[in-house]
């Protein structure tokens, strides 16, 4: 029993004790999501397509907090995703969609639980265990398939003074949007499990236009990170802004990262000392909004040492095989889209993006958006190839009912084509139709 594991253990066996506190249960919240997808992938180099729909349903209690100076309560999570169809041969292997039985074929069906326990003390909240789903600019948690990656370790946000949010935490492990068990923790080609990510920052709403972000985070014997933000809006007129947002991240080598086992692929692309983290990326993104509308403008650079890292538990091995299934990740970058993530050594990105959103034309609930990024200047592997280029354009379309006895049921509609040349990445067509629906009985 690892010491998250035992410290949850204890706690929850005094929360048992407690539980019949004012506040505790009248606070409690109880819901159950369901979300069915289809997801189509086309490649069109030739290898194997994926055609699967599939079935999660999500169940979330969250409590209220006990009297007192320090209020204890505790948040549960259950998750079951149903293979429904996917096509004799149409389940690759191995998918970070759904779990594949021991011949190769998609398991019939997986699920996982967890729980976190949680205390408050004036403005500050703690949270313990393993059903924690991050999101700060040094980590984001994944939920762009059938359900979420989680992750096991302890956090606190704190908003005691005026303005300003601190966060700080250790996390793990980590469990896949695939995956019925977690792993240890790795970047991209890293096959050893480091149980230390490590993560400290603050977000300062200087004014109500205006927020500046600091981040730093260490994942043990991968990397380092830092991270600056500047978020700022400036309200035009009625109905129209102008938003600005920078995003800057500086990671470098920690620890045994180079070692066997500890090496960062560099999202296949070139690194100046191969299997080393090394790297700075910068981004701007400019969004104006008028009505309904939204014009979304951007460019991203990525420095010529090594590509962007962030957290991705891929390669890992576990009970001597890799864990493909605990793969998938996000990051905090724009170009983080649909199929592709634009972030290899050099990588020179333009990117824009048209939304609509349909209330302006009285039909709320309807949204939909395209959007579209270069990449140019990725050097290659080797370091002397010509240097390569890609792109993608993005479709979609979401539409949730707003009133009657489906209010609340979502639908989604999303096409992504990518293209590179000499990339090493397939081009690839993707569709993915999901369909969402939240009940909450507390």
């Amino acid at each position: 029993m690892n010491k998250s594991t035992l410290a949850l253990a204890v706690a929850v066996g005094v929360l048992a004790q407690q539980a019949g506190a004012a506040g505790f249960i009248e606070d409690s919240k109880a819901s159950v999501s369901s979300r069915t997808m289809y997801f189509n992938n086309d490649n069109r180099d030739g290898g194997a397509d994926q055609k699967e729909t599939a079935e999660g349903l999500k169940f979330d209690y969250l409590s209220g907090f006990t009297q007192g100076t320090v209020g204890f309560g505790i948040d549960a999570q259950a998750l079951v995703g149903i293979h429904l169809d996917g096509g004799k041969g149409h389940h690759p292997y191995p998918s970070s969609f759904f779990p594949s039985d021991s011949d190769g074929s998609a398991a019939s069906e997986w699920s996982r639980a967890s729980a976190n326990v949680k205390a408050r003390f004036s403005k500050t909240e703690a949270h313990l265990g393993g059903a924690l789903q991050p999101n700060m600019p040094i980590l984001v948690a994944n939920d762009s398939r059938l359900l979420p990656q989680t992750f096991e370790g302890g956090t606190i946000s704190s908003k005691e003074i005026d303005n300003v949010t601190f966060n700080v935490g250790q996390l793990e492990h980590a469990a896949g949007r695939a995956s019925s068990n977690s792993t240890g923790l790795a970047v991209a080609g890293g096959t050893e499990e480091s149980n230390q990510f490590r993560y400290a920052g603050a977000d300062w709403k200087v004014t109500k236009d205006l927020t500046l972000q600091y981040y730093h985070a260490n994942l043990k014997d991968y990397y380092k990170q830092d991270f600056l933000g500047l978020v700022h809006v400036w309200p035009i007129g009625t109905n129209q802004s102008f938003k600005t947002d920078l995003r800057y991240f500086d990671s470098s080598s920690d620890g045994k990262n180079g070692d066997a086992g500890y090496q960062f692929n560099n999202n296949g692309g070139f690194a100046k000392t191969p299997g080393e983290v090394d790297n700075k990326t910068w981004s701007a993104m400019f969004t104006y909004t008028l009505g309904g509308n939204a014009f979304l403008l951007g460019h991203q650079r990525v420095n010529d040492d090594g590509g962007f890292v962030y957290l991705n538990q891929g390669s890992v091995v576990n009970d001597n095989r890799r864990s493909e299934e605990a793969g998938g990740a996000s990051f905090y970058l724009f170009t983080d889209s649909m199929i592709n993530g634009f972030v290899r050594a050099g990588e020179n990105t333009t990117f824009g993006q048209y939304s609509y959103d349909f209330a302006a034309l009285g039909v709320p609930g309807l949204k939909a958006s395209a959007a579209y990024l270069y990449g140019d200047n990725i050097k290659a592997k080797n370091g002397t190839s010509p240097d390569q280029s890609e792109w993608e354009r993005d479709l979609r379309v979401d539409y949730t009912i707003q009133q009657g006895v489906l209010k609340g049921f979502g639908t989604t509609l999303r096409h992504g084509t990518y293209r590179g040349s000499d990339t090493g990445i397939a081009s690839q067509d993707q569709t993915r139709l999901i369909f969402n629906y939240t009940y909450s009985f507390l």
